[in-house]
């Protein structure tokens, strides 16, 4: 039940149903998501092949039946899911629930809106289970690290793509001015997005300035933009080595499922849920 207490005791069934589908740890639950693995991988490759013509008019009947068969057996994982945790608002609204929903979701609306199933490609997303199989949740772990450090840089970033932008509207609309339609420069958005495309060194050359004057600055740009690319990753490399200095554990929380945890915590700092089993330290 959503809000259920944390220390209400569940019953055995629902405590042998999380560890066999949440944890890797056991044999079974390593061979539940191995299995589940390969059931993904399985169907989104008859999504792919169903969207080839040749395949799709001639095994038309088989692909049908494989897809709901897949539906039905994801449709049953994910209630199996909802059933053994106790915040199951907090599970369906995560990002492995969104996923898991997602991966069911496009075959039942292609029953009113033709096309949809093919959306369920999405399924490839689940494999990021394969971090828990094989005991690589220190990937995870440094994925965690990254994130907090993007988030930590937000402001430096957000003043740093203002800046960005300002410089693409100004230069835009100087090579409007020197350059003109008659040189393939017929508006200012789209000047500005030969400047976005000649900042970042992308240089497509589907327009490019011909006069002297629009070269000169242009080469300006070229050089600036070297130098500006290399700010973000500067700001994000100081969070980097802040955030690494507070060691994490891996521990997976048995309310929101989040695995990664300060190395004296006792309780979810996310939805306060006691911390269980031993702390396992990323390098």
């Amino acid at each position: 039940m959503i809000g259920q207490p944390e220390n209400q005791v569940r019953p055995a069934w629902k405590k042998k149903l999380y560890e066999v589908i949440f944890e890797a740890d056991t044999r079974a639950g390593k061979a539940f998501d191995v299995i589940l693995i390969a059931t993904i991988l399985a169907s989104v490759l008859v999504v792919m092949i169903d969207s080839v013509s040749g395949i799709r008019s001639e095994y038309y009947r088989i692909c049908f039946i494989l897809e709901w068969i897949f539906t039905g057996l994801f449709t049953i994982e994910y209630i199996l899911r909802l059933l053994s945790v106790n915040r199951r608002l907090r599970y369906a609204t995560s990002f492995f629930g969104v996923v898991d929903l997602l991966a069911v979701l496009p075959t039942y609306l292609s029953l009113v809106l033709p096309g949809m199933q093919y959306l369920l490609v999405i399924r490839i997303l689940r494999i990021l289970r394969i971090f828990r199989v094989f005991k690589l949740a220190q990937y995870v772990g440094e994925a965690s690290i990254l994130i907090r450090a993007l988030r930590s840089s937000g402001r430096k970033i957000a003043v740093f793509l203002f800046t960005v932008l300002t410089l693409v509207v100004v230069f835009g609309s100087l090579l409007y001015v020197i350059e003109g339609e008659a040189n393939g420069f017929t508006s200012i958005p789209r000047s500005i997005y030969w400047a976005i495309v000649t900042l970042t060194t992308v240089g497509y050359g589907d327009i490019s300035p011909q006069t002297n004057l629009g070269q000169a600055v242009a080469a300006f740009i070229m050089i600036m933009g070297y130098s500006i690319i290399a700010v973000p990753t500067g700001v994000v490399t100081v969070e980097l080595s802040r955030i690494a200095a507070h060691p994490t554990t891996i521990r997976q929380c048995p309310g929101c499922k989040t695995e990664i945890h300060d190395t004296d915590a006792r309780h979810c700092k996310y939805c306060g849920s006691r911390l269980q089993g031993s702390p396992r330290q990323l390098p």
